[in-house]
C-alpha cells in the first residue's frame, strides 16, 4: 500500500486513524475524502494539516463521479471506509440519511474499487450490528440482529463487504469496534455531551434507568486496532476491536461528575429512546489468537484525560454548540427534560 483513501477522516475515529497514519507512515500518503456533515470538522485534522503526505478532499461517498475522481487522482490502492452517519437517535429521527451513506455509500465506494482494479478495502462497522446481549460476548461468527435504523444500516455496508469478497475476490476486511470515546467526539454521544454539558451546570438527560451497559474503548486502541487488521487483516475476515471495559452509563455519568466536581442533581432520568439495546459486550479472543492484541489504554485514565481535554479545549466544541446542534437538543430532549424525574 502506497496510496490510501480514508473516507470519513474528519470525524472523531476516522481523524484520529488519520493522525496516526501520517505520522508513524511518513511513506505513505493519506488521502481523506470527507463531506463535511455536521460531524465532520477539519480541525479535528489540524495537527497534520501541514504535513507532506496528507491531503483533504471534500466529497460524498455515495457520489459516484466523485468517488471516481478521487480514487484515479492519487492512483489509490487501499481504501478504509470511515465514512458514516453514525448516531442511534438520529437515525430514528431519519433512517433515510442513515441508509444513503451506510449502504448505498458503500456500495459506490466498492463497486467503483471494482470497476478500477483497487482491491484492498478496509470497513470500521460496529458491535451495534450484533443488537443486545444479557450475559456473554458476542463473537465474529454471531449472527447479526441489529435494532436500530443505524444499526441496521451498518450491517447492510458490511454484508455488502461480503458479497464483493466471495464474488469478485476482493481482498475487503471488516472491523466492529466497541464504543469509542476520546478527545474530538462530536458532543451527541454520552461521554462529550455529558462533559460538555456538566462544564456548563445543565442537566445530564440519562435514558431509561441508565443501567444500560457498553464496553468502553479508548479512541488511540480503537485506531490502533484498525492499523493492524489494515496491514495484516485476512481477506474476508471480520475482527472485533473491544475496549474490554464493561461500564453502566450511570457509572460514566458519576465519574464525569465527579472528576468535574458537579453535583448529582445534575442527574435527570428521562424517558428511554424506542429499541434501547441494554448491553453491548464483545470479545478479543480473535485478535488476541492472530496478533496478540489488546487494548494499551487504561480506562479511568484515559477517562479522566478526555474529560481534561474538554475542560482545555472549548474552543473546539462550543463553536459546535450552535445552531443545527441547538435544534437538534430541542428535538430530542426538551420533551423529555420537561417530564424527567
Amino acid at each position: 500500500m502506497k496510496n490510501i483513501l480514508v473516507t470519513g477522516g474528519a470525524g472523531f475515529i476516522g481523524s484520529a486513524f488519520v493522525r496516526r497514519m501520517v505520522k508513524k507512515y511518513p511513506d505513505y500518503n493519506i488521502i481523506v475524502l470527507d463531506k463535511l456533515t455536521y460531524a465532520g470538522n477539519l480541525d479535528n485534522l489540524l495537527e497534520v494539516d501541514d504535513e507532506p503526505n496528507y491531503r483533504f478532499e471534500k466529497g460524498d461517498i455515495a457520489h459516484e463521479e466523485t468517488v471516481q475522481r478521487v480514487l484515479k487522482d492519487f492512483q489509490i490502492d487501499a481504501v478504509v471506509n470511515f465514512a458514516a452517519e453514525s448516531h442511534v437517535d438520529r437515525s430514528i429521527l431519519n433512517p433515510h440519511a442513515f441508509v444513503h451513506t451506510d449502504v448505498v455509500g458503500v456500495y459506490i465506494l466498492l463497486e467503483t474499487c471494482r470497476k478500477l482494479g483497487i482491491n484492498r478495502f478496509h470497513h470500521v462497522s460496529t458491535d451495534e450490528v450484533y443488537g443486545s446481549i444479557p450475559e456473554g460476548y458476542f463473537k465474529e461468527g454471531d449472527p447479526l440482529e441489529p435494532n436500530s435504523p443505524y444499526a441496521a444500516s451498518k450491517a447492510g455496508g458490511e454484508l455488502m463487504l461480503r458479497a464483493y469478497q466471495v464474488t469478485y475476490g476482493m481482498h475487503t476486511t471488516v472491523t466492529r469496534g466497541s464504543n469509542t470515546f476520546g478527545p474530538y467526539q462530536y458532543p451527541e454521544k454520552i461521554a462529550p455531551f455529558f462533559i460538555t454539558e456538566a462544564i456548563d451546570n445543565r442537566p445530564l438527560p440519562l435514558y431509561g434507568d441508565g443501567m444500560q451497559v457498553r464496553d468502553w474503548l479508548h479512541v488511540d486502541d480503537h485506531a490502533d486496532g484498525i492499523d493492524l487488521i489494515l496491514h495484516q487483516g485476512a481477506p474476508g475476515e471480520i475482527y472485533n476491536i473491544g475496549g474490554e471495559n464493561e461500564r453502566h452509563n450511570i457509572e460514566i455519568t458519576k465519574l464525569i461528575l465527579e472528576t468535574l466536581g458537579k453535583p448529582e442533581s445534575l442527574i435527570k432520568y428521562v424517558a428511554d429512546r424506542p429499541g434501547h439495546d441494554r448491553r453491548y459486550a464483545l470479545t478479543n479472543d480473535k485478535l488476541r489468537a492472530h496478533f496478540g492484541w489488546h487494548p494499551a489504554t487504561d480506562f479511568e485514565t484515559a477517562m479522566r484525560q478526555t474529560i481534561q481535554w474538554y475542560i482545555d479545549n472549548e474552543w473546539w466544541w462550543r463553536k459546535i454548540k450552535t445552531g443545527e446542534y441547538l435544534e437538534y437538543y430541542k428535538q430530542q430532549y426538551e420533551d423529555r427534560l420537561a417530564q424527567a424525574k
